[in-house]
């Protein structure tokens, strides 16, 4: 059992809530628009990291995340980008991976928007933790923890607050 914790789009500052929230996780994820290697430096001084670069991420950034991840947690493929769009609505590179990699388990940001979604055509779960940073339009930042054991994705938990 591996207990995940998945944010995106900080920009460049995390809520304190965040080691709260994810105290208990194995790993963090971050999906993109992290903001500055500081922020990479503080998670992977708190727990494990993956993560993935984001439209607003400089060279420093880059040079550290890829724009996608590939891997497997027990026996789930993930696939992790930031700029993905949703089910029925994929953005044209993340939907040409999809299909040659048959993840179980797709995470991408972006939007700023929470949302989690199971895809029927492609076999796979999809999760957007919405946005994290103090940067964009949206009102409430959004993280999210769930567990993965063996081949089941379960005990999805939300964090939310006014931002």
């Amino acid at each position: 059992m591996t207990r995940i914790g998945l944010l995106s789009d900080t920009h460049g500052s995390i809520p304190a809530s965040t080691f709260e929230f994810f105290k208990d996780c194995d790993q963090i994820w971050h999906a993109g628009d992290i903001g500055n290697v500081q922020v990479i430096d503080q998670l992977e001084g708190f727990k494990p990291l993956v993560a993935v670069y984001g439209n607003i991420d400089g060279t420093e950034v880059r040079i550290i995340c890829p724009e996608f991840q590939s891997f497997i947690v027990e026996k789930v493929k993930v696939l992790m980008t930031h700029i993905g769009g949703y089910p029925g609505r994929y953005e044209l590179k993340a939907l040409t991976r999809i299909r040659k990699e048959k993840p179980g388990l797709f995470v991408a940001g972006h939007s700023h928007i929470l949302k989690v979604m199971y895809d029927q055509k492609n076999k796979l779960l999809h999760i957007n933790p919405g946005a994290s940073g103090k940067s964009g339009l949206h009102q409430k930042i959004t993280m999210v923890r769930f567990v993965i054991d063996g081949d089941q994705i379960k005990d999805l938990e939300v964090f939310e607050k006014e931002r």
